[in-house]
């Protein structure tokens, strides 16, 4: 599992402790809701600065997720499942989520 800021050639800053803390937490709910064999969560905000969604201080992410309970499932469900694990922090810390199934 990691935790990074978005891709390093768009010279992404490196997330903040908030952010930091946040995206260790995310992570941990998303294993306690899936069979997680791969994960990684960029924190994509710098790229949302002064955007509306951003000015409360709620993130952007991409997730990059494989788990095994998306086999079989239409994507629409595959997503539903990691926004269910997600929702307890939407929309208050988690503005805008891309969700990337592996």
């Amino acid at each position: 599992m990691s935790i990074s800021p978005a891709s390093p050639s768009k010279s992404a800053p490196a997330p903040s402790p908030i952010s930091m803390a946040r995206m260790e937490k995310y992570e941990l709910a998303l294993k306690e809701a899936l069979p997680i064999e791969s994960l990684k969560i960029d924190d994509e905000s710098y790229l949302h600065a002064g955007h509306v969604g951003a000015q409360g201080g709620a993130g952007h992410y991409r997730i990059f997720i494989k788990s095994s309970a998306f086999n079989g499932l239409p994507r629409v469900q595959q997503h539903r499942l990691v926004y269910d694990a997600l929702s307890a922090w939407m929309p208050d810390e988690i503005h805008a989520l891309a969700i990337v199934i592996q």
